[in-house]
Formats: structure tokens, sequence, C-alpha cells
């Protein structure tokens, strides 16, 4: 493995990151004039600085990216943004360095925790960096990389494996992974401007509307608001968010597919679409009945909070309208599980995908057959098509490892302090890029202590990459030549 070629590969997302902090820092200066452009322009000049140092004090010999390499690549650069994004809440809003990177990295896992209140009362150009950084991550810091990036197109297809989510990895919509890459950003930029679009009909300003859609399609959750979405206390509004917090739960690749052929019918087609339809309909009816039957609030009003937070906890995305902390515990344990579900592979959502959970379903039903009948022939199929063997054998993996780090995650927390109900809850919110949690983070991420803190930030990293892309970088033998 040449470790060198990792680390000329960072010095990519570090500019990038410049760049960033300079558009803010120019946002400051000529729209929003909040007197925030200075501390922009410093972290930019010394990003910008660091990464064309880094492109030109290392060799720039790229050769095919190894699979090693691409893997490193992917880890470093989630974990480096996430230190380089949290300066401006260090700078400027005055958190610490822990807090400020545990808001950064949230914000680029699409995860949506928060150890900052007082929202309504932040620098327009600072709010919007935040929003910024749930669009950034949406669809992944590397898939941008490898679009812009024509040099990487040799070896690119194992840096798209290495962030694209899902047991399914590396299905290209052209020939050339770079132009598949840019055809699933251009999907992306239009959904985007079409939820801004919906969002200011709605009822929104246009700092509102451009903000809230960069949560919303990134499923990510941050808000310009302490109340979230509920501050607006308006049906279209949700309404609006929850037919975007869908669309940004499925498949990309299956967008380009339906727009390209303008075929809406194929969206039904998808088995992975239908079941995620499926158990967002099965989970709306019975939170609402639950709430109903609890005396919580009337039949229509239990049917309005359930549609939105369902779909909310499901997609990962995480905007309230409700204190949902309040429901009985039947349907925060339902949360909490539709948390695990999350949206379908290839898509902004977290969670152990929906994929997944219908291929362990039909799995578990194939087993009870052989039972019956031992001597039968089966297939399990999905899509129309058998699943192989190393597809399954990957879902098992992934399963039983997210229920054991989940419990062991949650220890670590316990250790620290956290009651169980807000170490699970927490573990959840952050391993499967969700956000809203229960007990004494019910309301923000502000209770941690540091060292919990750093614990969650390392798990929605983890999260984010679906666990194998970081775990592995611990065997001995990855670091093997």
């Amino acid at each position: 493995m040449n470790r060198f070629r990792s680390l000329y590969l960072l010095s990519i997302p570090v500019l990038a990151m410049g760049c960033v902090f300079l558009l803010y820092g120019l946002l400051s200066l000529l729209l929003f004039r909040d007197q925030l452009h200075i501390p922009f322009f410093e972290l930019a000049a010394g990003t910008m600085l660091a990464g064309i140092a880094g492109l030109f004090g290392i060799s720039r010999k790229l050769e095919n990216i190894g699979y090693r390499e691409s893997l490193l690549f992917v880890t470093l650069t989630w974990s480096m943004l996430g230190l380089l994004g949290g300066l401006p809440f260090m700078l400027i809003n005055g958190l610490s360095f822990t807090d400020a990177t545990f808001e950064a990295i949230s914000g680029l896992t699409t995860t949506g925790a928060t150890t900052i209140t007082g929202l309504d009362g932040l620098p327009k150009s600072l709010l919007m960096y935040r929003q910024f950084l749930h669009w950034m991550g949406g669809l992944g810091v590397i898939i941008f990389v490898v679009a812009i990036m024509p040099m990487l197109n040799i070896g690119g297809m194992r840096l798209y494996k290495a962030e694209t989510p899902g047991p399914v990895k590396g299905e290209k919509l052209a020939p050339r992974i770079s132009h598949t890459a840019r055809y699933l950003w251009y999907v992306y930029v239009a959904i985007t401007l079409a939820c801004i679009a919906a969002f200011w009909l709605a009822g929104m300003d246009l700092f509102e509307a451009v903000a809230h859609a960069f949560a919303t399609v990134s499923t990510g959750g941050f808000s310009t608001h302490d109340a979230s979405l509920s501050y607006f206390k308006s049906p279209a509004i949700e309404l609006v968010a929850i037919v975007f917090m869908l669309l940004g739960a499925m498949n990309f690749g299956l967008h380009f597919v339906v727009f390209s052929n303008r075929r809406l019918w194929l969206y039904w087609r998808d088995e992975e679409t239908r079941w995620l339809l499926y158990i967002v309909a099965g989970a709306i009816l019975l939170a609402a009945a639950t709430l109903w039957w609890d005396g919580k609030y009337d039949a229509l009003t239990s049917l309005r909070h359930s549609a939105f937070q369902v779909v909310s906890f499901l997609t990962s995305t995480g905007f309230v309208t409700a204190d949902y902390t309040v429901w009985p515990g039947a349907v925060i344990l339902l949360l909490i599980i539709l948390q695990y579900i999350g949206g379908c592979a290839g898509s902004t959502a977290g969670g152990n995908k929906v994929v997944r959970n219908a291929i362990t379903m039909k799995a578990i039903f194939l087993e009870v057959k052989y039972l019956v009948h031992p001597r039968g022939v089966f297939s399990l199929k999905f899509n129309r098509r058998p699943v192989e063997r190393d597809v399954m054998d990957s879902v098992k993996a992934y399963m039983f490892c997210a229920a054991a780090l989940t419990i062991m995650i949650t220890l670590l927390l316990m250790g620290t302090g956290l009651d169980f109900l807000t170490a699970l809850s927490g573990v959840s919110a952050c391993m499967n890029v969700n956000g809203p949690a229960f007990g004494a983070l019910g309301s923000n991420f502000i209770p941690l202590s540091d060292t919990a803190t750093w614990i969650l930030s390392a798990t929605m990293i983890l999260g984010r990459l679906e666990f194998f892309t970081v775990l592995v970088l611990l065997h001995p033998a990855f670091w093997r030549r």
C-alpha cells in the first residue's frame, strides 16, 4: 500500500474545504453583511495553502489506486473534513474543539445531532454554512471528488465502492465512473432546486428555503431554528419536507433512470422502493393509532405528527414538528427501530438500508420453508434477481456488526455516566446518522461529556461509511505491503 498516494489525494478535499470557507467569506461580505468574512477568509487562506502545499509537496505521480488506498483515503477524508469543518464554530460561535468537531462531523455525515442552542440568533452566514455541510456530505464528498477530478477515473470505481452505501455497490450508470458520479450529482442538484422552490411556494423566505432544502434532500436535519420545522407551524411545509425526505431516501441511481426515461412507474417497479413505502405506510398507521388511543392528540393531529416523524426517523433526517420525547413508549421504540431500518441503498439516508432488512426477512422466511420442506429447492430473489451468496454473507455480517457495535458503544457511553435510554438512543441516532435521541439528549447533545462526544463523533463516521470501511483499518494485515 502506498501511503503517500493517500496523503496526496487527501490534499484535494482539504483544498475543497478551503474553497468552501472562501465561498462563505464572500457570502458574509457581499450578501449577508454579518461581519464574519474575516474569520472565514483567514480559514480559507490557511486550508487552501495547506492543500496546495500537499499537492505540490508530495509526488504527483498517480498510479492505479489500490483498494486499500481507497479505504484509507475515504476514512481520512471524513475525519479531516470533520476537524477542519469545526473551525468556524470554534472561532465564531465559541464552541470547544470537541463540540465544534462533533457539530461538523454531524453536519457532514448528515446526522443532524447538535451541540448548539440559540440558532434563531446566529448570523446568517454561519447558519447557511452549517446547512451546507449537510448538502456537501449528502451524496458523499468522495463521489464529488471523483466527479470533478478526471485524473481519478483510473481506480475511481474503488473510491466509489468505498463511499457508496448499500450491500450491492459499484453499479455504474455510465461506462466511466467519473461520468456516473457526475450524473448522480446532476440529479442531486436538480432535486435540491426543486425542494427550494417547493419550500418557497409553501411559505418560507428564500434564505429559509435554501437552508432547509440543503438539510432535507441530504436527509440531514439541521434547521435554522431551535424548534426545527415546528417553528413554521405549517402543514404545507411539513408536506413538502415529507415528499423530499422520501426522495432523498430513495436510490439516486433510480432517480436518474426515472428522469432519463421519464417514467414514474419505474419507482414502483423497484422492490426496495416498494418496501420503503410499505414500511412508511404501516409505521404511520401504527404510530397514529397508538397516539390517538393514548389520548395525546385527536385522530387527524395524530396522523399528521405520526406521518412526519415516521418519515423523518426512517429517512434518518431528524426534523421534528412535535415533542416526540413525551410520546408513549411503544411509539418511541418504533421510532428507534425505524432509525435502524433507514432508507434505500445509494441514497443520502442512513440506517441498515431497506434492502438489507428485506433480504434478512426473506432469508428468515426461506429457512422456515426449509423446515417445512426439507428437500425443497428454493432461491432468494430481490428485484426479480437471485441474491448471490457473497451478498447474503455481506448482509449477515453487516447486521451482526450493527447489533454488536450498538451494544458495545452503548456500554461505553453508560460508562461515562449516561442512563440506558440516553446511551442507546444516542448510539442509534449517531450510528444511523439520524440525529434525534431520547432521555437526556432529547433536546440536544450538550449534556455529553467530552469522552462521550468523541465516542459518538467516531460512531457517526462509522455509521456513515457503513462500518467495514473503517473497521478494516484496525486489521494488522491492512498495513502490510
